[in-house]
């Protein structure tokens, strides 16, 4: 056996005996931005401006200037985005240790729950039930929460507002402090449009996920997609934020390896 095992991966994603599925939701300007009430800072949407397309604005380049907030698409939450990670060491996307950005990946399949109940709270019991399953969350991994609420391809269903506000799913607070405090978890991630449910500013804390979360110096990923193409266990995960100087947040391109021999 090669000591190195880097030049048998690489073989291994040729031969197509490890998979490579990208968890990223393309980036357009009809791509739903997380919203906030209207006396609060706004994210901006992403927006696509043309420098030039191979004409006499550039010659023989295509290229395009972009703005968006760091929290539009699929995208990196550090620790310094919430008051709980703001005085931590390495809390920013510039300073997130790199080895941080590789991990394994535990999925949890909550669609079932989630199509009856559009506000369904994750818990530290479902969790557990989970692990007598699959087995025992390792530390260091991510948390993903399957809800195939990436599926809704109309923005308005994604984002799923009414009179009393949004109503997407998440954990609940001890579903977040079992995943900190007794899995020492790397962080979680949801296909919605945040890692806390829509209404989690009535739980205790508010917003416990990003409370916890990055209160313990861990990270999270909102707006994700193809999880149902990942097993329960055994997935690694590349998530690289851009290395924006005290970035927050940053969009990425979150790419799973699957061994599928």
């Amino acid at each position: 056996m090669n000591a190195n095992p880097l030049p048998d991966m690489v073989r291994g994603i040729a031969e197509r005996k490890i998979r490579v599925i990208d968890l990223t939701q393309t980036l357009t300007p009809d791509f739903p931005q997380i919203e906030l009430p209207p006396e609060m800072g706004q994210c901006w949407p992403f927006r696509l401006e043309e420098v030039s397309r191979y004409d006499d604005r550039g010659l023989a380049a295509y290229w395009n200037n972009f703005s968006c907030g760091e929290h539009t698409g699929t995208h990196f939450d550090a620790p310094i985005h919430w008051v709980s990670g703001r005085n931590l060491p390495n809390n920013s996307t510039d300073t997130v240790p790199v080895e941080n950005m590789v991990a394994p990946a535990c999925v949890v399949d909550c669609v079932k729950h989630v199509e009856q109940n559009a506000d369904f709270l994750l818990s530290a019991d479902f969790l557990r039930n989970w692990e007598e399953e699959h087995g025992k969350i390792p530390p260091r991994s991510w948390v993903l929460m399957r809800t195939d609420w990436s599926k809704r391809a109309d923005p308005e269903s994604y984002q799923n507002f009414d009179e009393e506000g949004q109503h997407t799913p998440g954990p609940d607070t001890d579903a977040v402090r079992f995943l900190v405090e007794e899995r020492d978890v790397m962080g979680f991630g949801s296909e919605c449009i945040g890692t806390d449910a829509g209404q989690a500013m009535h739980l205790r804390p508010p917003y416990p996920c990003h409370y916890y979360i990055h209160g313990a110096g861990r990270y999270g990923l909102q707006c994700l997609t193809n999880l149902d193409l990942l097993p329960p266990t055994g997935s690694v995960v590349f998530t690289a934020p851009l290395k924006i100087k005290q970035g927050s947040g940053s969009p990425l391109r979150v790419l799973a390896l699957v061994w599928e021999g």
